[in-house]
């Protein structure tokens, strides 16, 4: 087979190079040139292909490279990478060999950058010329402005600068915080309206005393009241009850240690505690004890092993929480499923707990774990079944367990009104749907606040449940009683919460007009004796001499002319006088009869 031109070059033996000629261009070889010589051993190495070297241009002066023996072969690879470009023509060879050579990975990318960055800095320039010549232009026209409009301009700042000036000294610190302008801060949002989906304006369905929403209990901790908390199943009490142990702002904390759900929290200075609840005593009472239970045994647990004549007079201050039933249901079907029974619940009624007669079992095991829902609806003796009517009522009014003291709905009627009264009564209650509007009304309530917010969870175990129309009916009428007394509850929450945002409303707009009231009253003080110290004698001294004054005088002589007139001198009077004087650092006599002004100044004065 004929070889090519290239080949037959390549076969040819090796030049001499000329006596006293350089071998070399003072360039480095490329990496392509240095792998091309070395894979030719024994044979003539290839040519180097005259050009300039790497950065350098045509023009540059220098002899062509002589050729040399190449090495060894490397490898296989050596060769047939060898005949490969054999076999290709004379200018494709030389054009991948100036690519490799001139243009490797590195330069491309700092030639690529070196663009770019330049097609950047020329946009960037075009687009701040454009936003100075937006900017600037307006106030290069002004620089053009006749002498009067600069005149103009230059007084109104002057002015502007002059006035707050004279704000400052007029009213340094904080004597002028009613005169900011709230119109420039942005308002507050209201932490409670937005945690629940109901509408902002609330209208009430039941009519309660002034007495019923005003829940404000005078709780002690240093004295001997005692706060109980009752905690139904499933109603987020719980979570509640950590709240009171570890979230609760106190003189003395409750002390809760690593890996105990008991927290011990007494009262400052005396070993006695001030909370009844399952995260503090314990079931002291029973497992979940309602309100029967609780009633009869907290005082005798509190205070059994003391004598009844050195038994002090405490108030028992009752607290729960409740839920939506039909969510709430829910949840303690999911709870019994996972293996709960709540088999060390007591249920002592009227001084003992009930037979199996009186209250069958919904199981035969262990527990009642992996029941369905059709099975735990279709349990007539279920607990679950208005439990919240049931652990609030005092049960002792309709024979406790037995059903056959009264008829089924006598004993509905007399449960419902039970429940509510004593929910009506109790201290504080709070709704598992309104956790912010619950931590308001507690800290309202007992005067005692909390660290944290609390958090309103709206993904419950319940809410992961898909039920029908028809099951959701079904459970509503299994739980009839609790639904009414649910929105009972809703209605007196919500109406006590409305009450007590209003007052606190009130009570903030009246103690801002005393505020106004105290710094007018000052300003007239200072009026006074400025007015005083100008003339050289008291306002007494000029009503004495002028009895019949001019009614064209100025507003502080008529002020101190009426108010002369509606005085009377007493002993109060004259206390006031010498607070006054006592305030203001002067040594004078007090007279028998004080003026109106410094009746008026004295009174400010008693104020503060």
């Amino acid at each position: 087979m004929a070889l090519s031109a290239f080949a037959a070059r390549e076969l040819r033996p090796p030049l001499q190079p000329e006596q006293g000629a350089r071998t070399t261009c003072p360039r480095r070889h490329s990496r392509v040139e240095a792998e091309l010589a070395a894979s030719w051993p024994g044979r003539v190495a290839a040519p180097v292909l005259a050009g300039p070297p790497r950065g350098v241009s045509r023009g540059f002066n220098c002899p062509p490279l002589q050729d040399k023996p190449p090495k060894a072969f490397s490898s296989l690879a050596g060769a047939l990478r060898a005949l490969f470009l054999a076999l290709l023509s004379r200018g494709r060879r030389r054009r991948m060999h100036d690519l490799r050579r001139r243009w490797d990975l590195g330069s491309l990318c700092r030639a690529v950058l070196t663009r770019g960055l330049a097609a950047v800095g020329h946009s960037v320039k075009h687009v701040l010329s454009a936003i100075f010549s937006k900017i600037f232009g307006p106030l290069a026209s002004v620089g053009n402005m006749d002498e009067k409009s600069n005149k103009l301009l230059l007084a109104l700042v002057m002015l502007f600068l002059f006035a707050v000036i004279v704000l400052q000294y007029v009213c340094p610190g904080t004597e002028c915080q009613l005169l900011r302008l709230q119109a420039f801060s942005s308002p507050v949002p209201d932490p409670y309206r937005s945690e629940d989906e109901s509408s902002a304006r609330f209208v009430p369905r039941y009519n309660f005393s002034r007495a019923d929403l005003l829940r404000k209990v005078d709780f002690d901790i240093n004295g001997d009241d005692l706060i109980v908390f009752l905690h139904i199943q499933k109603t987020g009490g719980t979570t509640f009850g950590r709240h009171l142990v570890r979230n609760i702002q106190l003189e003395q904390p409750c002390e809760c240690r690593v890996g105990q759900k008991k927290c011990t929290c007494h009262r400052p200075g005396k070993r006695e505690t001030w909370l009844f609840s399952r995260f503090s005593t314990g079931w002291s009472c029973g497992l979940h004890a309602d309100w029967t239970e609780l009633t009869s045994c907290v005082p005798a647990m509190v205070d059994g092993k003391r004598d009844a004549r050195l038994r002090p007079s405490r108030n028992f201050h009752y607290i729960t929480i409740l839920r939506d039933p039909v969510s709430r249901y829910l949840s303690e079907w999911r709870h019994v499923q996972r293996g709960a029974t709540w088999k060390a619940s007591l249920h002592v009624c009227d001084g003992r707990p009930p037979t199996s007669e009186e209250l069958p079992s919904c199981y035969t095991g262990d527990d009642w774990s992996g029941c369905p829902l059709k099975e735990f609806m279709d349990c007539p003796y279920n607990l679950a079944n208005n439990r919240q009517v049931r652990m609030l009522s005092d049960l002792t009014l309709v024979g406790c367990y037995n059903l056959s003291v009264m008829p089924e709905k006598q004993r509905n009627k007399v449960l419902l009104e039970s429940a509510k009264s004593n929910l009506k009564h109790m201290a504080f209650f709070g709704l598992t749907e309104f956790q912010r509007k619950t931590q308001y009304l507690f800290e309202k309530t007992f005067n005692m606040n909390f660290i944290s917010p609390f958090t309103q969870y709206n993904t419950t175990r319940a809410s992961s449940v898909e039920i029908n129309e028809e099951i959701q009916k079904r459970i509503e009428r299994l739980n009839f009683l609790d639904m009414e007394l649910y929105s009972y509850a809703k209605d007196l929450f919500l109406q006590r919460y409305q009450f007590m945002r209003q007052k606190e409303h009130q009570d903030a707009r009246r103690k801002r007009q005393e505020q106004r009231k105290f710094l007018k009253g000052r300003f007239l003080q200072t009026h006074f004796q400025s007015q005083s110290k100008g003339q050289g004698q008291s306002p007494g001294q000029n009503l004495s001499q002028n009895p019949n004054p001019n009614p064209n005088q100025n507003l502080t002589q008529n002020l101190s002319q009426n108010l002369t007139r509606k005085s009377k001198p007493n002993l109060s009077q004259k206390k006031n006088q010498g607070r006054q004087k006592q305030s203001l650092g002067q040594e004078q006599k007090v007279s028998s009869t004080s003026n109106g002004t410094n009746d008026y100044i004295g009174s400010v004065e008693t104020w503060r």
